[in-house]
């Protein structure tokens, strides 16, 4: 059966509204308030695992867009619960910024500064401001954005270094993650500050964050993008890339991103906006082809390092999810009948391989094509943010 847009975006929606999100709402709610920290691979919840700002952040920014989208009132409390916990336990009140993770409890656990994560904080405020016009969430995002540009920002050589300590001194070990490089720059976080102001930026025309804004898609065309279309992962503080690891989500993801905060940036009808954001679409189909190194029949693998030649032939949930947005958007930009069919393809796949029977996608798929159970269905990094934002993204682009 030949598939269409409208069954698309009908069966996006239906994941949408009766998987993904009554997931969240059922089964993480913690009557403690918040959400639960983790349910594992196998579908058990852990109620006295650490609460990450991540998830928090990401459910936010979920309900949020969904609240907007859709209308519903259920999804609206549902991010307005995720909103109040945040500001409550994850905003450090003493030295600004937000906290790493918190215990079961909602106690400061890990206090560091890690500016991917408050990133993500700002972007689900923001969101959640544009879904309800509430003042705090505003102002909250505002001041999260400026501990980013007080702290993070490198004025001298440009971009954004990883983290600090609590009291924003200099941290030794940087990494967002133990699978990570302990370097000072990194595409992922510079990623995820671009969407964030991307989605500060839509509710808050400020010129100070409009030339941030496109100094970070300058940075993605200039220093992170490399030469053969693929993003550069890991820098020092001069920008020196260090390892040619292609990550093949963030190359996908990546090509949509960019488009998007180039757009965003040009509703200030500066003339220049417009030549950035031509700019770009170059910039984008160039990811996108080069993501399409990873693209199998049975999804979009994981990773691969040219120089050892190493290979991860996983299929993780958020990469099958990136691939779907990040081909219908190369199809509506380019026309290309061969992208809209990876689209399509993509979402047959997540469809048979990726949505577990009782809510929410499986982490992913081994590269023997077995379910990975190892790993969280729901946690620290498990999140309804990359299949919710993708159902969204479906329904947003199918007018």
């Amino acid at each position: 059966m030949i598939m269409t847009l409208e069954q698309l975006k009908t069966e996006a929606k239906r994941e949408l509204c009766v998987d993904i999100l009554p997931f969240w709402i059922n089964k993480m709610t913690d009557p403690r308030g918040g959400y639960y920290g983790r349910i594992d691979g196998h579908g058990r919840l852990d109620a006295d695992a650490p609460k990450g700002l991540i998830l928090n952040a990401r459910i936010l920014w979920t309900f949020s867009q969904a609240c907007r989208l859709l209308g519903n009132k259920e999804y609206f409390e549902a991010a307005t619960r995720a909103k109040d916990y945040i500001l409550e336990h994850f905003i450090d009140r003493e030295f600004g910024g937000a906290y790493w993770s918190v215990d079961a409890e909602g106690r400061p656990l890990d206090t560091k500064k890690q500016f991917y994560a408050i990133a993500f904080a700002v972007y689900g405020l923001a969101e959640f401001h544009r879904a309800t016009s509430d003042p705090k969430a505003l102002e909250t995002a505002k001041e999260l954005y400026s501990s980013i540009e007080e702290h993070s920002l490198d004025a001298a050589k440009g971009g954004y270094v990883e983290a600090c300590t609590r009291e924003w001194g200099t941290i030794e070990d940087m990494r967002l993650s133990d699978k990570d490089e302990n370097f000072a720059k990194t595409m992922n976080t510079h990623l995820h500050i671009l969407e964030a102001y991307t989605g500060l930026y839509r509710v808050w025309k400020d010129e100070g964050l409009h030339s941030q804004l496109s100094n970070l898609i300058r940075i993605f065309l200039d220093k992170i993008i490399q030469p053969d279309g693929h993003l550069g992962l890991f820098f020092d503080e001069n920008w020196t890339l260090h390892g040619v690891m292609q990550s093949f989500g963030h190359d996908i993801e990546t090509s949509w991103l960019l488009v998007e905060a180039a757009e965003v940036l040009c509703e200030s009808e500066d003339p220049m906006d417009r030549l950035l954001y031509l700019e770009c679409l170059g910039a984008s189909h160039e990811l996108a082809a080069a993501a399409t190194e990873g693209l199998t029949s049975e999804g979009m693998t994981y990773e691969y390092d040219p120089a050892s030649g190493y290979r991860k032939d996983d299929r993780d949930w958020w990469v099958q999810a990136e691939a779907v947005v990040g081909y219908l958007n190369r199809w509506q930009l380019a026309g290309e009948q061969a992208d809209l069919d990876r689209a399509f393809a993509q979402w047959n796949y997540i469809k048979a391989q990726m949505i577990a029977p009782d809510g929410e996608w499986y982490w992913g798929r081994r590269a023997n094509g077995s379910v990975n159970l190892d790993d969280d269905r729901a946690g620290f990094w498990k999140c309804p943010y990359h299949n919710g934002r993708m159902c969204m993204e479906i329904i947003n682009r199918i007018r």
